[in-house]
């Protein structure tokens, strides 16, 4: 399972013209899940974006978690963080998992995400053409991939 997590002053997520999910000060995070992943990719993911410790202290050094600020957290499905570009110029997805391992992956790492810092998660459609908006905060981004810890 891989993340892009984005510290945003503000993100939103529009379909068919419409704001589906909208957050101030948080985390904007793109999840892309492949066949092989499990609850404990879950499970190691939510805990770590959790604690991660990116938001500025006092002394404007980057102490304090998304727990510790009160912050907002969207997630938006992201097949395409799987992306294989070896070949040619046209991107292969075909490490992305199908819609119907997918769907209940994703449902169930907002869950956990939910359960692990205690905050709210809102999210996008999966699947839907979303049209993402944000304002990157540093920019602070941070790519996480469950498949390599170390």
């Amino acid at each position: 399972m891989r993340t892009v997590i984005q510290r945003v002053q503000h993100a939103s997520v529009t379909i068919d013209g419409k704001v589906k999910s909208k957050i101030g000060n948080g985390l904007l995070i793109l999840v892309g899940i492949e066949d092989i992943d499990t609850r404990e990719d879950i499970e190691w993911l939510c805990k770590k974006i959790s604690f991660l410790r990116i938001f500025d202290d006092e002394q404007g050094v980057m102490n304090r978690s998304i727990m510790d600020i009160s912050g907002e957290l969207l997630v938006v499905s992201q097949f395409t963080l799987h992306a294989s570009t070896k070949k040619g110029n046209r991107p292969s997805y075909i490490r992305a998992s199908k819609p119907e391992f997918a769907i209940p992956m994703y449902e169930s790492f907002c869950r956990q995400l939910a359960q692990e810092s205690g905050l709210n998660v809102l999210t996008g459609e999966f699947g839907a053409d979303m049209k993402v908006e944000l304002l990157n905060d540093g920019p602070v981004t941070i790519w996480m991939d469950s498949h390599h810890k170390e």
